[in-house]
């Protein structure tokens, strides 16, 4: 598959403008959906999958805030039980309205995962032939992760690093110099041309990032 090409279907959710991703090499092959938000992404995102002929192989969430989960459960409905994949330190918050945040905001946002599986930092996932390293980018939420490939060069980093900013970090849970380590190691070490999604908000690369972000250059 390394000739492949990498598809990326981006859709959005009107309230917090969140990226989900739909990631996939080939037409009719198997797909990735990466931390599905609220209406209307589920249905876009099933409908992309339709069109496509995709075959859902997991759901990658980057952390578990209501912004990135809120697609989950329509989703699931609409194609089967999909695994869901989240760091161990942030499956409660699937089930958990105060650990998710969403209950501070007044929406008391769950889902019906009952049986997710653990994102461990250092492991790999596979995509299609295509081998991931899941980095720790906790900080922003207390289990974090970064989906990097280092032979696409490419990164999903949720709410680690923006264009030009980097993840609240004054949520509950929420460890500031702890996202900024993260960032720095694990981040900032990636070579310049890496392409870095995020969970919010355009495209950049690790090393516009590491020239101009004012927050990364303090914390470096």
């Amino acid at each position: 598959m390394g000739d492949a090409t990498l598809h990326i279907h981006v859709t959005n959710d009107p309230m917090y403008m969140e990226n989900g991703y739909t990631v996939y090499l080939r037409r009719g092959g198997p797909c990735w959906i990466v931390d599905p938000g609220l209406p209307p992404q589920a249905e876009q995102i099933v409908e992309c999958i339709r069109q496509r002929n995709l075959a859902p192989a997991v759901i990658v969430l980057t952390h578990a805030h209501p912004d990135h989960i809120g697609g989950i459960d329509e989703i699931r409905d609409e194609i089967g039980l999909v695994p869901v994949y989240l760091a161990r330190e942030e499956w409660a918050a699937l089930t958990d309205p105060m650990e998710n945040l969403s209950g501070l905001m007044g929406q008391g946002l769950v889902t019906r995962v009952r049986d997710p599986l653990d994102l461990p930092a250092g492991g790999q996932i596979e995509l299609d032939g295509s081998h991931w390293d899941i980095l720790d980018t906790s900080g922003h939420s207390p289990g974090g992760r970064t989906l990097y490939c280092a032979e696409r060069k490419i990164a999903f980093v949720g709410d680690a690093l923006f264009a030009g900013s980097v993840g609240r970090v004054d949520f509950p849970n929420s460890n500031g110099s702890k996202l900024m380590r993260n960032i720095r190691e694990h981040l900032m070490t990636l070579p310049d041309d890496t392409r870095v999604l995020s969970g919010h908000g355009p495209e950049t690369t690790i090393g516009r990032e590491r020239r101009t972000n004012p927050f990364v250059l303090q914390g470096l």
